[in-house]
């Protein structure tokens, strides 16, 4: 039988023990109070459904409620009017919080299980679920700062409202101007179609869009008066669909005309596509962006057509990190609760009769799977956050199973409250995520000595033009000018 002088020694133990379980717990509870609060944010993004660096109803709205929870917000960093910083807190360590909120175009649609489009606003799209990304993180950051005002955290936490995820590349000018410099970890999330966390990486790419400037006649009375600018893109279209069979394996190509005149009586003197480049190493997609402008300077030269490039930058891929990884699985299988009630199960078995394959099952709600050593075949800005900081995500099933990402059906999903459920199981994995961060300073040093290893002496270097700004107007119409 143990001495009383023991058994207090052994109660102190345990009643050591208990903040941090409690506490963990209380980060939890703080989200599920705001959760009205976070879900009306989310649904006001989700209606807005605002383009990428035009964002300026949804930042200011996480900007302000970020102000109103005591933090310091700066608006407007690195020259992106819609792009923020919110820190609380003071001292070591410095973690960070990744959130978005751009929509993506031409995908408007109600939340109905049925593809119906949104009559009137923009015609955008919260179709890969940006608007649960920035409000589950800032109530993450929320509920961390509660507990740092409450004493049981020491450190800062800073939440990141970054624009223009889809193409605009706004984190790879947020690293530019330093503002990761201080962090200690970075913690992101996405929402998806099941829960997953795992050593992962992503494809790197170059963005860019090759606008051709000719001169418009009367395609049937005097066409040989005409150059057409159409004509050069679809000229340089052809030449990239070639060049993929002669490019390393993993390697994407896309583009899409994003203005190729008018009447079909009038030699278009205008055109512009956008174009990816994509590969698993970003050195590769160096090597492999010139490739593709001679394509484009192919078109202009056959054409008689000027060329005008327009460079949007390009994102590194991701390091991955698995000491952070180990911290986010853990979490997100602790918390992870994920159910459907019946209104949510007749939405999701409606809205699976429009998947073109078989969906997975509905229990997969319950599962954590791993994706630690796989290539993800997107491409993320938070790629070149990873090379600065040592960087962990994972992603919360805010879509019905099976749903594809970028799709009406995954718009459809966020809209509803099967959305709301991940976007709340997200904030409580980021949360207690930090926490292990807060209350292990061995947790940090491992993750910094993994991400020493991994870079192996390779320093970042953003894939920018010398002094390129934000494409502040990439989802913008272009504007025009005659050739010379």
């Amino acid at each position: 039988m143990p001495s009383v002088r023991n058994a207090a020694s052994i109660f102190a133990i345990l009643l050591a023990a208990v903040p941090a379980f409690a506490d963990k717990d209380a980060l939890a509870k703080s989200i599920d109070d705001r959760g009205e609060q976070s879900w009306g944010m989310a649904k006001k993004i989700w209606d807005w459904a605002e383009p990428g660096y035009l964002e300026k109803q949804s930042s200011t709205l996480l900007a302000d409620a970020l102000e109103k929870a005591g933090f310091k917000v700066e608006r407007g960093v690195a020259k992106i009017p819609t792009a923020i910083t919110a820190t609380f807190g003071e001292g070591k360590p410095v973690i960070g919080i990744l959130g978005e909120y751009d929509a993506l175009p031409e995908l408007a649609q109600e939340a109905v299980p049925f593809r119906q489009q949104r009559e009137g606003g923009s015609g955008y799209g919260q179709a890969c679920g940006h608007h649960l990304f920035g409000v589950a993180s800032a109530s993450a950051a929320m509920a961390v700062a509660e507990q740092i005002k409450a004493g049981t955290i020491k450190g800062t936490v800073r939440f990141y409202g970054c624009p223009a995820e889809e193409g605009g590349a706004a984190k790879v000018f947020m690293a530019r101007a330093g503002l990761f410099a201080d962090c200690d970890v970075c913690l992101h999330w996405h929402p998806g179609s099941r829960n997953t966390a795992g050593d992962s990486s992503c494809l790197a790419r170059i963005a860019v869009k090759f606008r051709f400037h000719g001169k418009a006649a009367h395609a049937s009375g005097s066409p040989e008066k005409g150059r057409s600018a159409l004509d050069a893109l679809l000229l340089t279209m052809h030449a990239a669909e070639l060049l993929r069979e002669h490019t390393p394996e993993g390697t994407r190509l896309h583009h899409s005309i994003t203005s190729g005149g008018g009447a079909a009586n009038v030699v278009p003197e205008f055109a512009e596509g956008f174009f990816y480049v994509r590969h698993p190493k970003a050195d590769t997609v160096a090597q492999l962006y010139p490739r593709l402008l001679k394509c484009a300077q192919a078109g202009a030269l056959a054409t008689e057509t000027t060329l005008e490039v327009n460079n949007l930058g390009g994102t590194m891929e991701l390091l991955p990190n698995e000491s952070l990884t180990r911290l986010t699985r853990a979490n997100l299988t602790k918390f992870n609760d994920l159910k459907y009630d019946a209104e949510e199960t007749k939405f999701a078995l409606r809205i699976r009769e429009t998947f073109p394959d078989k969906a997975p099952p509905l229990d997969d709600l319950g599962h954590v799977f791993d994706s630690s050593g796989k290539i993800t075949m997107g491409s993320t800005d938070v790629g070149d956050v990873s090379w600065q900081v040592p960087t962990t995500g994972f992603s919360t099933a805010c879509w019905v199973p099976g749903t594809p990402g970028h799709s009406w059906q995954a718009v459809a999903c966020g809209g509803t409250t099967i959305g709301k459920k991940g976007m709340q199981l997200a904030a409580k994995v980021l949360a207690a995520t930090a926490w292990d961060l807060y209350q292990d300073p061995k947790a940090v040093a491992e993750a910094k000595g993994e991400f020493k290893r991994r870079l192996d002496g390779r320093v970042y270097k953003p894939m920018l033009e010398k002094d390129q700004p934000p494409p502040l107007d990439y989802r913008l119409p272009p504007k025009r000018r005659t050739a010379e």
